[in-house]
């Protein structure tokens, strides 16, 4: 049994049809769904989905893109939102400077703000970067020497010196479709030395369909494709992955319900 740790069921290609979207990803044998938030209008549809279905979970939380547009947005309505049955995490935050949507600035701030109140609450910080290596880690690694607090990185694309400064910092590191690519040679090299103890996998969906989904609108039920792409990768039975990233998850994200 799987768990997609980062999925978007509120995003059109989603939405429309969630029943069904869950239904196909439970007879693939997903049993958990962690769906993900970006920007605080959606955080009340993102956590009544969770409230309403047994196995899905919710996050709370500013994405980089839009962090100009929360750039007023206290840590006390972060803290509050946490509150809520059926949160688990904090998130998506971080830095993304391929885009540059936003301010980089105003990302870094909003990104320490989640980190404290992760590190208040206990909650993990699920994190993304892209072309912010270097400010990542270092934001990381001073606001671990504050006070250690759960993470991880959420579909990891970055280097191999990214990734073990990540790991070195504790935290977890998740694959999505994307290490299927034909072109994601080095991410796949990545993928063969993450410990075991601390591997997720997900579908970022709508995003990022895996082999043999490219160009479909992307389905948590697709997990699958890249469980079992990762479990070859490192030499492993889809059974022993599959095992192994649900008892990360629920080491990760105490708050859900095994």
């Amino acid at each position: 049994m799987l768990i997609d740790s980062h999925c978007h069921l509120q995003y059109k290609g989603l939405v429309e049809d969630q029943q069904a979207v869950l239904e196909r990803a439970r007879a693939a044998g997903v049993q958990g769904f962690l769906n993900i938030s970006t920007r605080e209008s959606e955080w009340g549809d993102v956590v009544a989905t969770a409230q309403r279905e047994p196995d899905v979970w919710a996050s709370v939380g500013i994405h980089p893109h839009e962090a100009d547009a929360h750039e007023d947005l206290g840590r006390e309505i972060l803290l509050e939102a946490t509150r809520q049955d059926k949160v688990i995490a904090i998130g998506e935050t971080g830095l993304d400077y391929y885009y540059d949507k936003s301010d980089r600035e105003v990302q870094k701030a909003l990104f320490r703000m989640h980190i404290g109140v992760a590190r208040e609450t206990g909650l993990p910080i699920i994190i993304h970067t892209r072309d912010a290596e270097d400010d990542t880690a270092q934001i990381l690694a001073e606001e671990m020497e504050k006070g250690a607090f759960p993470a991880l990185i959420h579909c990891f694309t970055a280097s191999a010196e990214f990734g073990r400064k990540v790991l070195d910092l504790g935290l977890t590191i998740s694959l999505s479709g994307i290490v299927t690519f034909k072109n994601a040679k080095e991410l796949q090299e990545v993928a063969k030395t993450v410990p075991a103890d601390k591997l997720l996998v997900e579908t970022d969906s709508p995003f990022l369909a895996p082999v043999p989904h490219r160009g479909k609108s992307c389905e948590p039920a697709f997990v699958r494709n890249t469980a079992e792409f990762v479990a070859d990768l490192r030499g492993e039975t889809i059974e022993q992955l599959a095992a192994n990233t649900t008892r990360n998850f629920h080491a990760l994200f105490t708050r859900a319900k095994a």
